[in-house]
């Protein structure tokens, strides 16, 4: 079995549309949710989410693109190329047939879902827009990705709501560690901000109106996020001999179900889950030294997560929530996530949780409160938790 190098990332978020520009946001702790702008949020009670920031789909793509690929769609492509070329690989013809594309995406275009059913139902147009099937569908991101670059080995995507980026992580750890591909573009994309999204999240009452407060007491809830994150993925001694950059080892994935309840999070799922990716990437708990949470500032999940990391360690490593930042991006929000761990890992810097006021007693952990922490770890996991009792835990090793 192959050691598996991260060599390339790529990022467009709430807090940054380069890798750079979200690395520094992440460090300084800065916050993305703002006032929604792309929809009317007239009737909506919360007002604010985390809206991709800095990205001009016409500073990348053509009209026609523009027409015929949802935000998602395009989100994923920014970032693909993005991680690309900052893998600095060569793309020859017959890597290009031994490169999978295994992308999550938990809802895919619901921006051109909601515009078709507005023309429909509310304009009473007789017509639907003629891509609006292959804009819409959740794997038009991998679709995009495979014929921008000419990828033509294994190509599918993981739609396991907030969980599909890790499992989309995780599969693609699995083809290149087993030889199956000899390099993977992995991650996740979503873009939900339509008002029929808003509102069905709406109905479920758990948005924060204001911002998102992981592991805090007075925490009220998720805010939305958009956006997408790529991996570059490929074996270690191959990324090696060409003198390749290497963010972090992507070394395991755990993987369970719940068989609990559709919304409520399970403590034993999520524990299960975490010493499944130790035992996979061949850690042990003392090892790690950071857990990026699923961390939704929900009161179920928070508190049932902090139980779930304390089953497993003991004595919990930092702990921090980016989604305190990003956002909840849903089907991308493990992507961003895994791109924040390996570049902690890199820098030897572990972000914060921002907007974190008061510690809760039901969420007793080390949480990284606001400001971002210099400290060298070894190893990280981060994690996954989704809707319906679907959990995907990645874990990483430094380099070094």
């Amino acid at each position: 079995m192959k050691r598996v190098a991260i060599t390339g990332l790529g990022i467009v978020s709430a807090i940054g549309s380069s890798r750079e520009a979200f690395w520094t946001a992440l460090k300084a702790g800065a916050c993305g949710i703002r006032p929604i702008e792309s929809v009317d949020s007239t009737s909506l009670r919360g007002k604010r989410g985390a809206e991709v920031f800095g990205f001009d789909a016409r500073d990348h793509f053509d009209a026609k693109e523009i027409d015929t690929i949802d935000p998602f769609g395009l989100y994923a492509l920014k970032a693909a190329a993005e991680a690309i070329e900052d893998s600095g690989v060569v793309l020859t013809p017959d890597l290009k047939e031994r490169t999978a594309i295994v992308t999550g995406c938990g809802m895919g275009g619901k921006v051109t879902e909601d515009q078709g059913f507005r023309d429909l139902y509310a304009d009473h147009k007789p017509r639907f827009h003629p891509y609006t099937i292959p804009r819409a569908m959740t794997s038009a991101a991998t679709s995009q990705i495979s014929m921008r670059f000419g990828f033509t080995g294994p190509s599918l995507t993981v739609s396991t709501a907030c969980s599909s980026a890790n499992h989309a992580l995780g599969q693609a750890l699995w083809m290149v560690r087993s030889g199956a591909a000899e390099m993977a573009i992995a991650g996740g994309s979503e873009a939900p901000f339509s008002l029929g999204v808003l509102k069905a999240w709406e109905g479920m009452r758990v948005m924060a109106p204001d911002t998102c407060r992981p592991f805090s007491k007075d925490r009220l809830g998720l805010v939305l996020g958009a956006g997408a994150g790529m991996l570059i993925l490929e074996p270690w001694e191959r990324a090696q001999a060409r003198g390749a950059k290497i963010y972090a080892e992507l070394a395991g994935c755990g993987m369970t179900a719940d068989a609990h309840h559709l919304t409520m999070p399970s403590q034993n799922g999520a524990a299960r889950a975490m010493a499944i990716a130790l035992a996979d990437a061949g850690l042990s708990r003392e090892e790690v030294g950071y857990i990026n949470a699923h961390g939704t500032g929900t009161q179920a999940n928070d508190s049932t997560e902090a139980r779930a990391i304390r089953e497993v360690f003991g004595v919990p490593p930092p702990v921090s929530s980016t989604k305190s930042m990003h956002g909840h991006a849903m089907g991308a929000a493990g992507a961003l996530e895994a791109t924040a761990t390996a570049l902690a890992l890199y820098h030897g810097v572990l972000p914060p949780t921002a907007n974190f006021t008061t510690p809760d007693p039901e969420c007793d952990l080390d949480v990284i409160p606001n400001e971002s922490r210099v400290c060298k770890v070894g190893a990280a996991l981060s994690n996954s938790f989704a809707f319906g009792g679907l959990n995907a835990v990645l874990a990483f090793r430094a380099v070094g």
